[in-house]
């Protein structure tokens, strides 16, 4: 057997069995370079020589976990949440079914428009859910709003934001990883527009947002109320805090934007960040006897996806070493011939599998890159097309995985009264109408582009 797809198997395999990760995309690397006759020796060297490549991901992601642990000290996500109790609270639900529906409708374009700031202009990933959701539950059971329709709504602000739009979190994705990894496979891509290259898998995801909130889980659905923690009291905030944090999130964007603009080659998501907590320190926002602890316990909640990250490059580069892409290309080119329908199909399906062991779309490109840029070449895929395959490739998955902070982010708030299943509320709901779409948008958009 060919020692990439040994190696893969064996990732996959092991992370199915709920092997940590990180182990098994070392022991995955070790497996393939052992295969190919690498030696021990020769394997560890490659798998260290690709960790840098990781490095500079992994402290952007570090960075902004301190960014959102210090925006939720300041107050600021719990005084959106009591506003929008508030103001629920202010109309009389009980008598006008249009007044229900605004409040429900409202509730979702507001948690979705979090999640999609999450992504850039309050660049703190899943960060906000645990902070705002929770407050909300009460209004959610007064609503009878299917939680399964609220999973749907977060997961589809947390992917869709950065496989399109290429700030913040979306720059990571789409210009450091995505772009870096086929460059660095072999296929120069630096002119192709990556927003025109995602703008088809991206309607996939839109489409199955309808389909979750307008037709399968529009129906109200009844929870227990007394179940619920009493979360309604208003909480004593400093709103020189929540100016402060406001001021610091608008910094960080407009360095972002800038440094996005003028095509620099520092991280603007490092620099924003680092400006972001500058400044919550410089005026007094966070303590300087809190900002150790405030950032430390930021920077842990990010932790453990940056280290997966390293090891996907780890894996990659030995990969890449092992010598076998070439002929796992000409294999799997001479099997398909002249349809690329089937092997865009396929490769889509192996990125769905691929992301859903692992469980980070971040950390599947590295992987999948090093081997679809020749095949993409070889099958005469151009390179806008080859863009949207492995982007597309790499997000598959990420929306309905186990392991994914996608769908574990919105599981830790929604079951906060203990009422909403990981895998029957969020992981099932999720893939079902995001992978599904997004696997057939990502065909559509390999044969158009």
């Amino acid at each position: 057997m060919n020692a990439v797809v040994l190696s893969v198997l064996v990732m996959l395999i092991l992370s199915v069995l709920r092997v940590h990760v990180v182990l098994a995309l070392f022991l995955g690397a070790l497996v393939g370079g052992l295969t190919a006759g690498l030696g021990l020796e020769a394997t560890m060297v490659a798998f260290q020589d690709g960790l840098a490549g990781g490095a500079k991901i992994a402290l952007s992601y570090a960075l902004l976990g301190a960014f959102a642990m210090a925006v939720a000290h300041s107050g600021l996500p719990q005084l959106l949440a009591n506003w929008f109790i508030a103001k629920l609270d202010s109309a009389d639900m009980s008598t006008s079914q249009k007044v229900v529906a605004w409040a429900k409708w409202g509730m979702l374009t507001g948690v979705l428009a979090m999640a999609i700031m999450s992504q850039n202009l309050i660049p703190v990933h899943i960060a906000f859910i645990p902070l705002l959701i929770p407050p909300l539950l009460v209004v959610m059971n007064r609503l009878r709003l299917d939680r399964r329709a609220m999973a749907c709504v977060l997961t589809f602000g947390l992917v869709t934001t950065y496989m399109f739009l290429p700030i913040g979190f979306g720059k990571i994705f789409l210009y450091d990883i995505l772009y870096g990894n086929i460059n660095k496979s072999g296929l120069d891509v630096s002119d192709v527009p990556v927003m025109q290259a995602m703008w088809i898998p991206a309607l996939g995801m839109v489409i199955g947002l309808a389909l979750a909130v307008g037709v399968t889980y529009r129906r109200p659905r009844a929870y227990d109320t007394t179940a619920v923690v009493d979360v309604e009291a208003p909480k004593v905030i400093d709103r020189k805090k929540v100016f402060i944090a406001l001021v610091a999130i608008v910094a960080c964007f407009a360095i972002q934007t800038w440094l996005t603009l003028i095509d620099s080659a520092a991280d603007s998501l490092l620099v924003g960040a680092l400006v972001g907590l500058c400044i919550f320190v410089v005026t007094g926002a966070v303590k300087f006897t809190d900002a150790e602890h405030v950032f430390t316990g930021g920077m842990k909640m990010m932790a453990l996806i940056g280290f997966i990250m390293i090891s996907a490059q780890g894996f990659a580069a030995v990969m890449q070493a092992t010598g076998e892409i070439g002929p796992l290309v000409e294999g799997t080119s001479e099997l398909f011939g002249d349809n690329r329908g089937m092997a865009a199909f396929a490769m889509l399906f192996v990125g769905l599998l691929v992301t859903m062991g692992i469980g980070s779309s971040f950390s599947t490109l590295p992987i999948i890159a090093a081997i679809y840029v020749p095949l993409c070449l070889a099958l005469g895929f151009s390179p806008l097309a080859t863009v949207s395959i492995i982007g597309t490739a790499g997000a598959l998955g990420d929306a309905g995985s186990p392991a994914s902070d996608s769908t574990l982010g919105p599981t830790a708030g929604l079951n906060a009264d203990g009422q909403h299943d990981h895998i029957r509320d969020t992981v099932i709901p999720t893939f079902l109408h995001f992978n599904l779409p997004l696997l057939a948008a990502g065909w559509v958009a390999a044969m158009v582009l």
